[in-house]
């Protein structure tokens, strides 16, 4: 699919559903991508209800990098597949830390080269 198709894609469905919105809580692009990757197979309510604790301490790829794994699996436990999700959290935050300088990049040739099996 060429880029313009997917710009008409997009308007379209901005048209169809224009109240959608991400139902994830989040501040940053970070947060959001860790949210999401808690998401699969999971409830977006149960991420919400998640997430809070792990941000409040954690919440930029540079937190993660140290952070003995046990850590991180305690606290995203209620998401379940909790050991992968946990390995891909840290492998990722390592990704963005030392190629994008603890940013997310922001195009999706960048972003498809992070983890994505997240269950």
């Amino acid at each position: 699919m060429n880029k313009n198709k997917i710009i008409e894609l997009i308007n379209l469905l901005k048209n169809y559903y224009p109240d959608a919105k991400c139902s994830l809580d989040f501040t940053t692009p970070f947060e959001l991508l860790i949210a999401v990757m808690l998401s699969a197979q999971c409830t977006d309510e149960r991420v919400n209800k998640t997430t809070p604790a792990l941000f409040e301490k954690y919440n930029e790829p540079k937190d993660f990098i140290n952070l003995d794994i046990s850590i991180i699996e305690s606290i995203i436990h209620p998401c379940g597949f909790y050991k992968t999700k946990a390995k891909n959290i840290k492998n990722t935050s390592i990704i963005l830390q030392e190629k994008y300088n603890g940013i997310v990049p922001q195009s999706i040739e960048e972003l498809i080269t992070l983890p994505r099996n997240w269950t």
